[in-house]
C-alpha cells in the first residue's frame, strides 16, 4: 500500500522509517518532510496544513493511508476534510478528528474532560484575556511555583512553571498580550504537582487500545533541567521508576476512563493518544494530554518495537486493533537531540551540517534538516536526534555522546547530562 506521513520532524522521520520496514508497504510519501526522510521515502513540498494540497497529494500518488504526525493538522481538522469529501472518504487518516483532538487543542477542555470522568489531575481554572486581576487573585491563593498554560497550541512552549508570584503575573501579562497568538489569549492556571514526570502512549480504535512503552522527556533547555521549556530536549524509554503496579494504576486510573470518557462523549478517536504524567507519591496524575505521537519520545519508543506498525495502522483502520499483538525488544532506548544555538528562542537557519564518520550504534533521526544546493543544513531548532538501542542506559547513552562529536553545525548546542540523575 502507498502511505502519507505528514509532518516535518524527528517524529515523523522515526515513524517513516518504522513504516518503511512493513512488508505491507508499497511507496512511501512525506509531505513536507525532511533532510532524513529522503533516506526512505519521498519528499513533497506540501505543508499539512495545506488539505487542498494534501487532497492533490493524495489523489497523485494513489495514497491508501495518511498517518498525521504533528498536532496542528489535526486540530485543524485534516481528518473531518477526508471524511467530508467524496474522494477522500475512504482513505483511512491515522490521527482523530476535530472534536477529538480538542483534549490538545483546548487545555481548558481537556480539564473539563478530566474532571468529568474522574481523572486525577491539578486544581485548575482558566481565564480569558480581559480577567488579568481574576486570574492574580486565584495565584494568590495558591503555594508557589505556579503553572501557567496557554490554552491552545504553541509548539510544545506555551508552559511556564514560575516561581515566584511576580514572575507569575509577568508571564500572564506576556500571555494575555500574545506571546503565543490566539493560543494564549485565554491562560489555565494549575496546581503544581510535585513529582517524576513521565509520558504514556495508547494507540486506540475508540473501542480497544495497545498500550506502548512509558517514557521521560527531557524538556528544558539546560543542564539539570533549567531554562526555559523546549519542545524536549532527550527521551529515555522505559522509565526506571515506574514499575508494573504504577503501570497498571495509569491504564486503571488513567487510560480506561479516558477512552471509556471519549466513547461516552460519541467522539470518535482513531490514533495515538499521549498521556503526559506526573508520578506524586504512588499515584499517577494527569498534566496534558496530546492527540498525537511524543517528539522526541517517538525516538525512543518506536524503534523498540519489534512488531510491525504499518500492520497495526491497518489492524487500527480496520478497527480490529485487538487483534493486534504489540511486541517490544528488551532493550532501553535513548534519543538525544542535537539543537541550533539559541533555540528555543532566536537562531539561525542554513548551517550546513557535517558528518565525519559512519556512526556506531546509533540511529539518527532528522528534525530541522534540509539540503540546500545538495548539502545538508539546519532549518529547524531542533536538529537531528542520535538515538541508541542497548542493555542499558549507560551504554546507550555512552554510544550517543561517543558519536555527537562526529557531527558538527555551526552553534551546535545538546545536553551533557542526559540520564545522570538514573
Amino acid at each position: 500500500m502507498n502511505v502519507l506521513v505528514i509532518g516535518s520532524g524527528g517524529r515523523e522521520h522515526t515513524l517513516g522509517w518504522k513504516i518503511a520496514q512493513s512488508p505491507h508497504l508499497t511507496e512511501l510519501y512525506f509531505a513536507p518532510g525532511n533532510g532524513g526522510t529522503w533516506e526512505v521515502g519521498e519528499n513533497i513540498n506540501v505543508k499539512g496544513s495545506d488539505f487542498d494540497g494534501i487532497r492533490e497529494v493524495v489523489l497523485d500518488k494513489k495514497i491508501d493511508m495518511v498517518v498525521v504526525g504533528p498536532e496542528e493538522p489535526l486540530v485543524k481538522g485534516i481528518t473531518d476534510f477526508f471524511k467530508e469529501d467524496p474522494d477522500l472518504k475512504e482513505v483511512p487518516v491515522i490521527g482523530p478528528g476535530r472534536e477529538g483532538a480538542r483534549l490538545e487543542g483546548s487545555k481548558e477542555f481537556a480539564h473539563r474532560f478530566m474532571e468529568k470522568y474522574n481523572i486525577p489531575t491539578s486544581g485548575y481554572k482558566s481565564f480569558s484575556e480581559g480577567q488579568y486581576d481574576e486570574a492574580v487573585d486565584y495565584l494568590a491563593c495558591l503555594n508557589p511555583p505556579y503553572v501557567i498554560k496557554a490554552d491552545g497550541l504553541a509548539a510544545g512552549k506555551g508552559v511556564v512553571v514560575c516561581k515566584t508570584l511576580g514572575e507569575a503575573k509577568d508571564t500572564l501579562e506576556t500571555f494575555f498580550g500574545g506571546k503565543f497568538g490566539e493560543a494564549s489569549k485565554k491562560v489555565v492556571v494549575e496546581e503544581f504537582l510535585e513529582g517524576s514526570e513521565m509520558s504514556a502512549f495508547v494507540l486506540t480504535d475508540s473501542e480497544s487500545y495497545k498500550m506502548f512503552p512509558l517514557a521521560k522527556d527531557y524538556k528544558r533547555i539546560g543542564e539539570q533541567d533549567t531554562g526555559p521549556n523546549t519542545g524536549g530536549m532527550a527521551s529515555l524509554s522505559p522509565v526506571n521508576y515506574a514499575d508494573e503496579a504504577f503501570i497498571d494504576k495509569i491504564e486503571e486510573k488513567i487510560v480506561k476512563p479516558t477512552i471509556a470518557g471519549l466513547k461516552k462523549e460519541h467522539i470518535p478517536y482513531k490514533g495515538f493518544l499521549y498521556f503526559g504524567l506526573m508520578k506524586v507519591g504512588d499515584e499517577p496524575y494527569v498534566l496534558e494530554y496530546n492527540v498525537r505521537m511524543g517528539d522526541p519520545e517517538a525516538q525512543a519508543v518506536i524503534p523498540r518495537m519489534n512488531s510491525d506498525l504499518l500492520e497495526a495502522f491497518i489492524a487500527l483502520s480496520n478497527n480490529k486493533l485487538h487483534d493486534y499483538t504489540l511486541e517490544i525488544k528488551d532493550s532501553v532506548c535513548a534519543a538525544v537531540i542535537l539543537a541550533s544555538g539559541g533555540y528555543p528562542g532566536d537562531y539561525e537557519k542554513g548551517k550546513e551540517i557535517s558528518i565525519s564518520v559512519p556512526l556506531e550504534d546509533v540511529q539518527l533521526f532528522h528534525a530541522g534538516t534540509a539540503y540546500e544546493n545538495g548539502k545538508l543544513v539546519t532549518s529547524g531548532g531542533r536538529v537531528l536526534a542520535l538515538t541508541s538501542l542497548a542493555r542499558n542506559f549507560e551504554k546507550a547513552l555512552s554510544a550517543i555522546y561517543n558519536d555527537i562529536d562526529n557531527i558538527d553545525f555551526e552553534g551546535k548546542y545538546f545536553r551533557s547530562d542526559i540520564g545522570k540523575e538514573l
